[in-house]
Parts: structure tokens; C-alpha cells; sequence
């Protein structure tokens, strides 16, 4: 007990002196204000670039497969909706303006779609197909992946897991940055997009991508019925966008209370 008690101590004494508090987005409408604790040796640029190495790895193995799809009707939509994001992002997030942005379809029946550190976002068909998205849905769930990429929810989780790693090992031995750089790269991965993310974060990501959504034009009413058709899915088989985005009694209700915050913007913004 005694020495359970002083490594959370020391964990904790750990985390704060190497940690900086931030808020990573500001001036949305729907009030996410909390306060992050981000890893002072674990830039956002560094974390960017490791994550750049996967996503490109990622793609490179799509095109040998012919299984990127750049050309199609699809496609085309994929990225119409994502620029429509993207152009929003910057007034949640400033410095969103200078990120190398990427936005790429894969062909797979998986229903997943996600935007790593940086913008570098993949939809796959499967999650378009299956569950027979309108252009509305579509921006309310790359709209919640962008959410998580703006609030560096990857990089806050590894920053906690640097604390209690530091006060195990020593700074010396930090989660592997003493591997290579593609190693490093898997980290992130795991940290950004294969681990599920709290309760705090998803609500984070679905108010901040419900204002995004309406912000470009798109109805934030389309939350609902995405949620409500990963649900009905989810009665038959589990959907990988649900396994590191877990439903919650309370998620629907949370977005519904939410969405008359966003309907002025909405209802501001260009259409089409």
C-alpha cells in the first residue's frame, strides 16, 4: 500500500513539473473549456510528424492493394465534405490553417473513419456504404474525428501515460524514445486512434465536431440519425468506429441538448 501510494505521488509530482497546461481549441460556442495537461517533451509537431510516418504508410499500402480510391463519385464527395471541415477548423484552432491537411478513401467494408494527429484523415467506404450516410452524416463523423485531432486528445493521452511511465522507469526509458522513429510512430497510433477515448473526450469531440459540422453548412440534426444507425448496426455485428468510440446511454441526449447552441451557426452558413 505504502509504495503504491509513493509511486502515485511521485507520478503525479512527475507529471506536473513535466507537463503544460493548455486549452488546444477556443472560442467554440458549445463550452469546451477544459483544461489539458500536455507533455512538455511531446510537442504537437513532434507527435504530427510520427503520425505522418503511419498515415503514409497507411495510404502507400491502399495504393499497392488498388485499394485508394482518389477517382470515384465517392471519393469526391469524401473530400468536398472534409474541405468544407477543414475550412472551419482554423476558428476552433488557429494554427489548424498551417497543418499539412490529407484526406484519402479506402475501399474496405470497414465502418471506420478517423483524422490522426496533424489532419491526416481516412474514410473508409465500408462506414459510407453500409450505413448509407447522407452528406449531413458524413460531416458529423469527420467532423467528430476532427474535433479529436484539434484537441491533441492522442497526445494528451500519451502525456499521461509519460507520467506514470517516468515515475516506474525514469525519464530515460519514456514509452520507447529511445526506439526508432517507426516505432515511435506505432505509439502514436495506438495513443490517437486504436485506444478507446474517455467519456470526457467523446463528448469533447462530439460537441466540438457538431459545431464544425454546422459551421460548414451541413445540419447538426445529422449527429442523431449517425448515432442512431451505429446503434442499429451495432445490434448486428460491432462497427470499429464503435470500439474506440463506445456508445453511451447518455450521447444522444447530450448532442440533442447541445444542438440548438450550434443552429444559429447553421442556419448562418453557406450551403452547397
Amino acid at each position: 500500500m505504502r509504495r503504491t501510494f509513493v509511486l502515485c505521488a511521485l507520478s503525479a509530482a512527475l507529471l506536473v513539473a513535466g507537463c503544460q497546461s493548455v486549452n488546444t481549441t477556443s472560442g467554440d460556442s458549445v463550452g469546451v473549456e477544459r483544461k489539458q495537461y500536455m507533455f512538455s517533451m511531446l510537442s504537437t509537431d513532434q507527435v504530427n510528424q510520427m503520425y505522418e510516418q503511419s498515415y503514409q504508410q497507411t495510404v502507400t499500402e491502399a495504393t499497392t492493394k488498388g485499394v485508394l480510391d482518389k477517382d470515384s463519385a465517392e471519393a469526391k464527395r469524401v473530400q468536398t465534405v472534409a474541405n468544407r471541415l477543414i475550412a472551419q477548423a482554423p476558428k476552433l484552432r488557429p494554427d489548424a490553417a498551417q497543418w499539412q491537411w490529407e484526406v484519402n478513401l479506402i475501399k474496405s467494408d470497414e465502418l471506420n473513419a478517423n483524422c490522426g494527429p496533424g489532419g491526416k484523415i481516412i474514410v473508409y467506404s465500408g462506414l459510407i456504404d453500409t450505413l448509407q450516410l447522407s452528406d449531413d452524416e458524413l460531416a458529423a463523423v469527420m467532423g467528430h474525428e476532427i474535433a479529436h485531432a484539434l484537441r491533441e486528445h492522442g497526445r494528451e493521452a500519451m502525456s499521461k501515460a509519460y507520467g506514470v511511465e517516468m515515475a516506474k522507469t525514469g525519464a530515460g526509458s519514456l514509452l520507447g524514445l529511445g526506439k526508432d522513429s517507426l516505432a515511435l510512430a506505432d505509439t502514436v497510433v495506438n495513443y490517437s486512434l486504436t485506444l478507446p477515448n474517455s467519456r470526457a473526450n467523446e463528448n469533447e469531440a462530439d460537441l466540438l465536431g457538431l459545431e464544425l459540422s454546422a459551421r460548414a453548412g451541413y445540419n447538426p440534426n445529422a449527429a442523431i440519425t449517425l448515432w442512431q444507425k451505429m446503434q442499429a448496426q451495432a445490434g448486428a455485428s460491432q462497427p470499429e468506429f464503435m470500439s474506440t468510440h463506445p456508445a453511451s446511454a447518455n450521447r444522444i441526449a447530450s448532442l440533442q441538448a447541445a444542438i440548438p447552441k450550434v443552429m444559429p451557426l447553421y442556419e448562418q452558413a453557406p450551403k452547397g
